[in-house]
């Protein structure tokens, strides 16, 4: 009996041993297939910020003139609406939609956090009041209305648009999860990957790039300023999209021309707007140095940090002697239909008929006057 005993103890520590072994093997495949899937998910890095990804390229020749961290993964915010804007250029090409086309609010593209128009449920804003609210404002809610109609009504359809259009261009390191750049733990980007976005928007749709250097436009008789600093500092730039949200840090695209060259400019990540700014005007410069372009001279600006922090000099560009457009494209009020015609402030129209665009251009009042086919 005592020898039983003695076996079954034995048994029972071998049996225990191997149920130990087994599972500390199992838990060690289970972390490694994690490990393993860990490494294929992809994930841009929140704690990032304040470690600039940039690069700058000739937008012509795709040549790479700077580059600092370029391929780290990070949070677009708001450059996101880069690609919405891509996607809607390229259906206003393809005649799929058009300028003076009517976008439908969903109580979805309402509930978007700000930046937004303030677009209401149950009413509607033009393609083209669509693309100035993006790019001028960057409005959320008007994002997520334009990705909503070109996407057949769903948002995460018109993403996955998004998402296979990336791929087609070689945006390798880039996935969309939503139209606006709002936060989304697996939306991510690269600083490369913005820029060949950016140089095809550039070289793909020339008729719309003007939209990008509109520093204002009126939506129902309220002015809505660009968010862009570079329009106003920095010469020979316009255009294109600003981008923050606080685990993405402050982002920025650039396009500049002087002397008939033309360079795009990338910064992820920046602390502040001072030096998001500083650092683009600083990577541009050099990027037209590098390329035998003169340099122009450009007044510093003194931006004193709060608090007893150090002065930080920044070198603002003037656009005095820049001789680009001014513009500014007011968009009609809604019009009056079966005694409806009062929305309230920042709401869109309920219906849209062929609209006339005001222009200021060098100081001159223009009239484009819109019809029905912008294929």
């Amino acid at each position: 009996m005592a020898d039983s005993s003695v076996l079954y103890h034995k048994r029972g520590w071998f049996a225990r041993l191997r149920r130990g072994r087994a599972l500390r093997v199992s838990l060690g495949l289970s972390a490694g297939y994690i490990a393993v899937m860990a490494g294929f998910a992809p994930r841009a890095h929140a704690q990032y910020v304040g470690q600039i990804s940039s690069i700058v390229m000739d937008a012509r020749t795709g040549a790479v003139l700077s580059q600092s961290s370029p391929d780290l993964q990070r949070y677009p915010a708001s450059l996101t609406k880069l690609m919405t804007l891509y996607l809607a250029f390229k259906g206003l090409r393809t005649g799929q939609i058009t300028l003076d086309q009517t976008v439908p609010v969903s109580a979805h593209a309402a509930s978007m956090e700000p930046s937004k128009l303030g677009l209401v449920p149950g009413t509607y804003l033009t393609v083209e009041q669509a693309i100035l609210g993006l790019v001028t404002k960057s409005a959320n809610d008007a994002a997520c209305a334009l990705g909503e109609l070109l996407g057949g009504g769903s948002e995460d359809r018109f993403a996955d648009l998004m998402t296979g259009q990336a791929r087609t261009l070689g945006m390798t390191r880039t996935i969309f999860r939503n139209a606006s750049g709002l936060p989304d733990p697996d939306q991510m980007t690269s600083a490369r990957d913005l820029a060949l976005l950016t140089r095809q928007i550039i070289t793909e749709f020339p008729e719309y790039y003007h939209y990008f250097s509109v520093p204002a436009f009126y939506f129902h008789g309220r002015q809505v300023p660009n968010h862009d600093p570079m329009l106003r500092i920095y010469p020979g730039a316009d255009g294109l999209k600003t981008g923050y949200t606080a685990i993405a840090g402050r982002n920025l695209v650039t396009s500049a021309i002087r002397d008939n060259v033309r360079l795009i400019g990338v910064v992820l990540g920046a602390r502040s707007n001072p030096q998001r700014s500083a650092i683009m005007a600083s990577i541009l410069d050099d990027g037209f140095r590098e390329e035998g372009v003169a340099d122009v001279r450009r007044p510093l600006v003194l931006a004193r940090a709060r608090r007893g922090r150090a002065a930080m000099m920044l070198a603002a560009a003037s656009r005095g002697g820049y001789a680009g457009p001014e513009q500014v494209a007011e968009l009609p009020a809604a019009p009056h239909r079966r005694g409806v015609a009062h929305h309230g402030r920042g709401h869109a129209v309920s219906h849209v008929s062929p609209h006339v665009v005001h222009m200021i251009v060098a100081g001159h009042a223009a009239h484009r006057r819109h019809g029905h086919n912008h294929g």
